[in-house]
């Protein structure tokens, strides 16, 4: 079912989805400052494209500095990709058939508020 639906998914925007953060995390990566915004945006990709079956952890350990550079991410990307996500999920919502994508926007929003200290695991 998980393939059937990743399938789906990809099929009718998730590729986008993830060439969205692929893009913007090459273009991160080319300073050297951007390179750990450049791996949460590929963090972000890898989910955008197969996201039924991973779920988000929190990573043991996390540091003050991934606080400090989740609070930079949130005020500079976090805010308007949630946004993005949110309201994807709610025209998604509107049918039955897309509820269960509507839940992975959900779940894709929910990391984009705060990337750092966090992983993408099998569920």
């Amino acid at each position: 079912m998980r393939l059937l639906l990743n399938l789906l998914w990809i099929v009718f925007g998730g590729f986008i989805i993830a060439l969205e953060y692929l893009l913007g995390g090459l273009l991160l990566c080319l300073t050297v400052i951007g390179i750990p915004f450049g791996v949460q945006c590929f963090k972000l990709a890898g989910l955008g494209l197969m996201p039924f079956g991973k779920d988000i952890v929190d990573a043991p350990g996390s540091s003050s500095i991934g606080c400090i550079l989740n609070v930079f991410w949130l005020l500079v990307a976090g805010i308007w990709i949630f946004l993005s996500h949110i309201g994807l999920a709610l025209g998604l919502a509107v049918t039955i058939i897309g509820i269960p994508f509507a839940i992975q926007h959900v779940k894709l929003a929910l990391l984009a508020l705060a990337p750092f200290g966090k992983i993408v695991r099998p569920s």
